[in-house]
This record gives C-alpha cells, structure tokens and sequence, in this order.
C-alpha cells in the first residue's frame, strides 16, 4: 500500500504519519528527512541541495523529484509521503516514475482541518529548548508546567513563525499550493478527505477504517 498525506501545517500530518506507517508498515518517506540524509552522505545529489539551500535558494521540481526517485527505487517495503508532492510538476513526475517501478499510488488521504483550529493548534505550540519535545497549551497536549520541559525541565519556547500572523501567511502558501493538487486527486479512486479539526486519535481511526486494505 502506498499514501499520500495531504494537509495544512497544524492539520496534524505528522502525528498521523507516524501512526499510519507503524499500524500499516509503510515507510515513512519525509522530503525533509531525505534532504538531510543525502547532504550527510554526501552524495552528488545531496551536495546539489546543500548549494542551493546555503544561497538561500529553493530546492527545484526536479531535483525534488530526483531525490525522491533515489529514495524510493527498488523499495519492496510500502510507503507513505509526508509533504510531498507540493507542486502539480512533483505529483506528475511522481506518477511517471512509479508508473516505471510498476508501482502506484493507493490512497491520497487529504487531511482537513478549519483554519480556526490550525491557528490555534499552531499558535499554541512550545517547543522545548533542551530536548525538543513538543507540548501546546490549547490541546491536551500542554505540559504539566506552564513554562517547562515535563521530559527535562528545560525552558519551553514559542518559535516566531508559530504566531498567529505568521500562521495565516503560511496558510495563504498552502491553499495557492496545495488547491491544484487537490483538484488533480479529488476524482481518482483513493482519494480520502477527513475531518481532522477533532483528536488526532479520532482523525487517525478514521483513516483506518478506510483503508485497511489497497484501492482496488
């Protein structure tokens, strides 16, 4: 089985990818995740990123999809993408390759969430400086104190992008973005829109009971 995981910042991919690919054994395919591997490595492609992103330039359609293809050829093991496709050139370069590899995309899973409740999931979020863990003081999620780490008790911080100016001006990049690829999967068999303004838990059961088996 193979996914695609569509949705807004604070839609709630992330904790929704990590649940989907352990209960369905997919490997979780991130865009970020594989930028940073191969720039570790070093490999060509790798070393192509790291320019462009050191100039403070975007990483192109097709060194995205380059990467992509690297990451994913002769995979056995099913996958779920994260962030990826952004764009209608990444989404039909993706569809050509797999097309290559016999494979195909099952299920395109469009998380949808109100711009309310993004903001303020968003807006809510502290970030510990030490550890990294992640609380939000609007959900249930917030720490036991106000301003500390329940892990490590170090000081939790409000990034500046999370405020909630910064998050409507996100959401504006989503909706120009992401409104044509919705418009390009919404008619194909295994596209999925769900609610996701409620518990991650109830947003995730709901996938699941969708797809637990491969679109036909």
């Amino acid at each position: 089985m193979n996914i695609i995981l569509l949705g807004a910042p604070g839609a709630g991919k992330g904790t929704a990818a990590s649940v989907l690919c352990q209960k369905l054994n997919l490997k979780h395919v991130s865009t970020g995740n594989i930028f940073r591997d191969e720039i570790a490595r070093k490999t060509p492609v790798g070393l192509k990123v790291e320019d462009l992103i050191s100039k403070g330039n975007l990483v192109s359609d097709e060194v995205v999809l380059e990467i992509v293809a690297s990451a994913l050829r002769g995979m056995e093991q099913g996958f779920l993408f994260d962030g990826f496709p952004r764009t209608l050139v990444q989404a039909k370069g993706l569809e050509d390759f797999l097309k290559q590899e016999g494979k195909r995309i099952d299920y395109v899973v469009l998380l949808d969430a109100d711009e309310e409740t993004i903001i303020k999931r968003i807006s809510g979020r502290r970030t510990c400086g030490e550890c990294g863990a992640v609380y939000n003081i609007n959900t249930e999620m917030r720490s036991k104190t106000a301003d500390a780490c329940d892990k490590c008790n170090g000081k939790l911080v409000h990034r500046k992008d999370d405020t909630e100016e910064s998050v409507r001006r996100r959401l504006e990049v989503y909706r120009e973005q992401t409104a044509p690829l919705i418009e390009y999967y919404k008619d194909r068999k295994g596209f999925l829109r769900v609610n996701a303004s409620g518990r991650s838990g109830d947003v995730i059961s709901a996938v699941l009971d969708t797809i637990g088996t491969p679109a036909k």
